[in-house]
């Protein structure tokens, strides 16, 4: 039986590179994007199906849930990669605007919860679901309140509650489904090059890709409810 993913902003960056690595382990990725030009493209690149989605359009969500319906007839592997980063030259959270916040939040929390739902009974009819949510270490509340962390000084207030927020999506998905076959996740990436940051990380997108996949692919022992990096678990 043909394992599905679907992993949405998968046209660059994170999202590429988990595609193409799912792909190598001869699971169908589907590539979605809301640039169908780009989506197609990199589609293409990768020998992989794609579908249109816009995660911050309930209409697209639906309308990419029906075809992967019609077409595949559920779906093993949910990746929530799209996300943005916002106006981030604001250090200081008095700086950002209530509108700065809403635009971060309809496609990192609002946009995830769109898709999630739209998905989860494809997902539960996996004999072996997962849901994988892309976060960030700027989530952590924890990493966040230590003084000697490199993220102390990094109080983008709007981007890194978005990833708080999610990660308590995470856990109350999980928890929900704790009783099923699916497992959801949340995983860091780390500080990779991408389009988000301007490719100033210093870890590349396959890096950052890793922590995805593992988690996309976990055995039936493996966890649920975590928040993962390469080294393993982050504090919340």
């Amino acid at each position: 039986m043909t394992t599905t993913a679907l992993i949405t902003g998968a046209n660059k960056g994170i999202g590429y590179e988990i595609a193409r690595l799912l792909a190598e382990r001869g699971i169908t990725a589907i590539v979605g994007a809301r640039d169908e030009e780009r989506g197609r493209a990199a589609a293409a690149r990768l020998g992989l199906p794609y579908v249109r989605i816009d995660v911050t359009d309930e209409e697209s969500v639906a309308a990419a849930a029906k075809w992967i319906e019609t077409e595949h007839g559920s779906l093993d592997i949910l990746v929530n990669n799209a996300g943005v980063a916002g106006s981030m030259t604001a250090g200081v959270p008095s700086a950002a605007t209530a509108r700065q916040f809403r635009d971060v939040y309809e496609t990192n929390v609002f946009g995830v919860v769109t898709v999630t739902n739209a998905m989860l009974p494809l997902l539960r009819r996996s004999p072996a679901g997962r849901i994988v949510n892309l976060s960030s270490e700027l989530g952590s509340i924890s990493l966040a309140l230590t003084q000697d962390s490199p993220f102390w000084e990094l109080n983008f207030a709007a981007y890194n509650s978005s990833k708080t927020a999610l990660n308590m999506i995470t856990v109350c998905y999980a928890k929900e489904l704790m009783d099923t076959p699916v497992k959801v996740n949340a995983a860091n990436p780390g500080y990779c090059a991408t389009d988000l940051n301007g490719h100033t990380g210093f870890r590349t997108a396959e890096q950052g890709a890793a922590v995805a996949v593992r988690l996309a692919t976990l055995d039936a022992d493996g966890p649920t409810g975590a928040y993962l990096e390469d080294a393993g678990p982050i504090g919340w």
